[in-house]
């Protein structure tokens, strides 16, 4: 389901309340591919709820270039929203999901690649809660950066 923020803090306070388990991640999410998939089908095992913060227009700008996103927000939370191991996306404006983990209060906060845990926003909001915090293997080769570059040289 796409949430707004005051969506969403009224839905992870009744689902803490229920004890169920969210797990939150993050990103542009701008081209669906393997790769994403798989990171989001394995951050769903972590628990009972997946919830994404999805970066705004604005923000994949600012974060990525002009010439990015490739698909509009809306389109990317739409896509996202279909895929079976989404529970709920909510779209965020800012550079980083800072301020919207503080709302939802992950029990388990995941980013895909080598991220250092430390080095993942929001870790030290959720550590400081008792909960976890995972950086989960990305598959090589499946980026959306290598996909746009794929086009370009086609």
């Amino acid at each position: 389901m796409i949430v707004t923020r005051k969506e969403i803090t009224g839905i992870t306070k009744n689902l803490h309340n229920a004890e169920r388990k969210i797990v939150f991640t993050n990103g542009c999410f701008d081209i669906i591919h393997r790769g994403h998939i798989e990171y989001l089908n394995k951050a769903k095992k972590l628990g009972d709820i997946l919830i994404i913060g999805l970066n705004s227009d604005d923000s994949v700008r600012r974060l990525k270039g002009v010439n990015r996103p490739i698909n509009y927000e809306q389109d990317r939370a739409i896509v996202l929203d279909n895929l079976k191991s989404v529970d709920y996306v909510c779209i965020f404006d800012e550079d980083t999901p800072y301020e919207l983990i503080k709302i939802v209060q992950p029990d388990i906060l995941v980013k895909g690649g080598d991220w250092a845990v430390q080095d993942i926003v929001g870790s030290d909001i959720v550590l400081a809660l008792g909960g976890e915090v995972k950086s989960l293997h990305f598959i090589e080769g499946k980026s959306t950066t290598d996909i746009i570059e794929k086009i370009r040289n086609s």
